[in-house]
């Protein structure tokens, strides 16, 4: 049972930031904007994270920053490719690979750092109950905000105007602009939620699940974030489930080189982006799905004169 409970903890911890990072480009998407730098939002907001905290010995202002370094990265995608109509794709990835490269340019000098890192929730009385304090109570507060961000994404996009709205902008851009719609707008706040979002991702894996700062460490999570939003098929608790899915597969590498297995650990390390191949190769057979979730204006650009 101690295993079991351990492992759980560990899955979702390691799944947050690729929740957190998948629930924002979820909503971009749902507006019909295609945004491929992820990766970079959320290097960009790892290092920023860090440096904040490192030079003030603050945490949380170490995790403001890297949200708002991801968002102010995002709002330059926003303007290239909604202002300019650039090509979504190639702006995407020209954001993260420019993310990357800045970040390492910028964190070379805090490589060898370690900062304390976010305390985990603790409350007297109900953290210490057997299993089920462990349980409830074992997780950075960044945990428990990617869950209510999930609860509130869902309940907007479903529930409410400014939800149906999102929907509508990603469905059909030229019919919202018809009656009086603020496409662009619309467009750039999606945008800027998915930067935000890639932010806290990114800064939640500096400042509370390493806590160090290291080139590369965002290790390919921003391109799995993408993938699980097909996935998901644009739905958030789905995203939510394969993240936690996708984290549980991340820590199965470690737990199988800890048995002492044969299994050399380069294939190992391989196992999270071989399951996401997999993934997209299954969900790819079902075309009919895909077609009817993804926003059918996903990817191209408007012009609210035309």
């Amino acid at each position: 049972m101690e295993s079991f409970v351990n492992l759980i903890v560990l899955t979702l911890a390691a799944g947050t930031p690729l929740a957190l990072a998948a629930l924002g480009e979820l909503v971009t998407e749902k507006s019909g904007v295609l945004n491929l730098g992820v990766e970079g939002m959320m290097t960009v907001g790892a290092v920023a994270a860090f440096i904040v905290a490192v030079n003030t010995n603050s945490p949380w202002q170490g995790i403001a920053a890297g949200a708002a370094a991801a968002v102010v990265l995002a709002l330059v995608f926003a303007f290239i490719v909604l202002s300019l109509m650039a090509n979504q794709v190639a702006t995407g990835l020209a954001l993260s690979l420019f993310g990357i490269g800045l970040a390492s340019f910028v964190g070379r000098d805090y490589v060898a750092k370690v900062i304390g890192g976010l305390p985990v929730l603790h409350l007297p009385g109900l953290s210490d109950l057997p299993i089920v304090g462990e349980l409830l109570f074992s997780y950075s507060p960044i945990v428990y905000l990617t869950l209510v961000l999930f609860a509130l994404t869902q309940w907007v996009l479903t529930r409410t105007r400014a939800g149906l709205i999102v929907r509508a902008v990603g469905e059909s851009p030229q019919a919202a602009h018809a009656i009086g719609l603020p496409v662009i707008f619309v467009r750039y706040l999606c945008v800027l939620f998915g930067g935000l979002c890639s932010g806290l991702a990114g800064a939640y894996l500096a400042v509370a699940y390493t806590p160090l700062w290291a080139e590369g460490m965002i290790a390919g999570r921003g391109w799995i974030a993408v993938a699980l939003v097909v996935f998901a098929t644009w739905k958030p608790w789905r995203a939510l489930a394969g993240a936690y899915l996708f984290g549980f597969v991340t820590l199965a590498q470690f737990q199988v080189q800890a048995w002492g297995t044969a299994i050399p650990p380069q294939f190992l390390s391989m196992l999270p982006y071989l399951a996401t191949i997999v993934v997209l190769v299954l969900i790819s057979r079902n075309v009919l799905t895909v077609r009817l979730n993804a926003p059918v204006s996903l990817g191209k650009p408007f012009h609210p004169g035309d």
